[in-house]
């Protein structure tokens, strides 16, 4: 941090408020491949971005030059792109919106990631591949990790001085089975979070890749999906897309006001539905939540070095608040979170889901099982569409299990289901008890132009749907 208060007091000229946010990132991606060493690659990314409000508006100007000269450079280029654009502002800025912020967050992990080696690494990724193959009906295994480790710093003229310190591996397996012209595919379900090495402990991995094996198998011979209308009982591992197609896009607060419609979309969400549009039954409670630990959007600050906290989103069904960090909330007078992050060095702040999560309600999956007449419990995501406005959407899982008089009866292959958005979360009728709550998480959510790759997390329980459309096909 040293050497970034340097540069800050080495920069010449006048503004409101100038920062400068260094990032480094340093990924590593290992996999192996039926049995094979597949891909091992290291990405390393360094910059700093400055930021300057200057008459009401904010601009930025990114730099690999870390030195005073390149920076100076740098905000010499935000200044003036600062002072020309403050003739068009929308919103007059002032500095309360960069508060002087200070602290440090670390990831909690058991095992520091570079206690592996890449040789390690890529022997465990075999062995897994190798676990996978558990018939000859196998076609393909594959094993992979990916290990990040970035670090955030953040400096600005009226004291703002924090870091922030993220451990996050991604992993998956996945088998491919095939047979007389029938392929189906079987995985983990990309578990991502913030945690260390314990992430690739083969002894719990080992199990896991067995299962998906045998299911890849199973599903080969288990009958199509039904095409009718029954209660619906989600998995964690496919609930959390379900949320964060379906209620983290929509609920972002620059894409309600059209930022977003040219290349992402818009929002079936209108500013005067805050606060009284009903999104689901009372059961229904989500929350923007940075604060839990090993979840993998979990942080202190956002990008604007806004201090995050707990915030409900939805509260017993009703909306209540957006997912859009200050500007957009001094833009709209809605209520909103500490989400405004940024992919890397080169990017500028954006609204974007941290944690969204819903709050784990009363209902064990063995309840809700045995009270379900008619119905499909269905696992892991394969595939999803949704429309621009984040209304109509159609979803499509690897995994079902039809349930018939309170009892799981068999699975099904090729499980889909299909709805509109409030209608869904109308129909939810069970949320799963804290046994059944699970972190789940992905590092690949795209908005922006220039896209913007980021991580997000969503911790989400078991829960169960009444008169869903299901049907089958690949």
């Amino acid at each position: 941090m040293e050497r970034l208060k340097h540069l800050l007091d080495s920069i010449r000229g006048n503004c409101q408020w100038f920062g400068l946010r260094r990032y480094t990132e340093c990924n590593d991606y290992h996999s192996a491949r039926n049995g094979n060493c597949d891909e091992n690659s290291r990405t390393l990314d360094q910059g700093i971005m400055v930021e300057v409000l200057q008459d009401g508006q904010l601009a930025y100007a990114g730099t690999t030059n870390l030195t005073p000269q390149g920076v100076q450079a740098a905000f010499d280029k935000a200044l003036n792109l600062a002072e020309v654009s403050s003739h068009y502002k929308v919103i007059n800025f002032d500095t309360s919106i960069r508060p002087a912020e200070q602290g440090i967050y670390n990831s909690r992990y058991e095992q520091a990631i570079d206690t592996l080696s890449p040789a390690e690494i890529q022997l465990r990724l075999i062995e897994l591949s190798n676990n996978l193959k558990v018939h000859s009906d196998i076609a393909e295994t594959h094993a992979w990790a990916i290990l990040t480790q970035t670090n955030i710093e953040f400096v600005s003229s009226n004291g703002a001085d924090w870091q922030q310190n993220f451990h996050v591996i991604t992993r998956n397996v996945s088998a491919t089975a095939s047979k007389n012209g029938e392929i189906q595919k079987r995985s983990l379900g990309m578990e991502a979070k913030q945690w260390g090495a314990e992430a690739l402990d083969l002894t719990s991995l080992k199990r896991e890749a067995l299962k998906v094996g045998e299911q890849a198998r199973e599903l080969l011979y288990a009958p199509e999906c039904p095409t009718d209308q029954r209660e619906l009982i989600l998995a964690p591992d496919q609930l959390y897309l379900q949320v964060h197609e379906s209620i983290g896009h929509p609920l972002e607060l620059d894409r309600i006001l059209g930022d977003e419609r040219n290349y992402a979309g818009w929002s079936f969400i209108n500013p005067e539905d805050f606060g009284s549009l009903r999104y689901g039954p009372e059961i229904l409670n989500v929350t923007f939540d940075p604060e839990l630990p090993g979840e993998m959007a979990s942080y202190r600050y956002d990008d604007n070095g806004i201090r995050a906290h707990k915030e409900y989103l939805i509260k017993d069904g009703i909306l209540m608040r957006g997912i859009g960090g200050v500007e957009s909330q001094y833009r709209s007078g809605i209520a909103g979170v500490s989400c405004a992050r940024s992919t890397s060095w080169n990017r500028p702040p954006m609204d974007r889901m941290g944690n969204i999560n819903i709050e784990p309600g009363e209902s064990s999956l063995d309840t809700m099982i045995a009270s379900t007449q008619k119905g499909i419990l269905m696992r892991t995501n394969r595939s999803w569409s949704i429309d621009d406005y984040r209304n109509k959407f159609q979803f499509g899982c690897e995994y079902g299990e039809l349930i018939e008089n309170g009892k799981i009866t068999g699975i099904v292959r090729n499980p889909n289901y299909r709805g509109t958005t409030i209608d869904f979360w109308s129909n939810l009728t069970m949320v799963g008890n804290r046994d059944t709550f699970e972190m789940w998480g992905s590092p690949f959510c795209g908005k922006g132009e220039p896209n913007q790759i980021i991580r997000v997390g969503h911790a989400v329980p078991y829960c169960k749907f009444s008169g869903i459309d299901i049907f089958g096909g690949a």
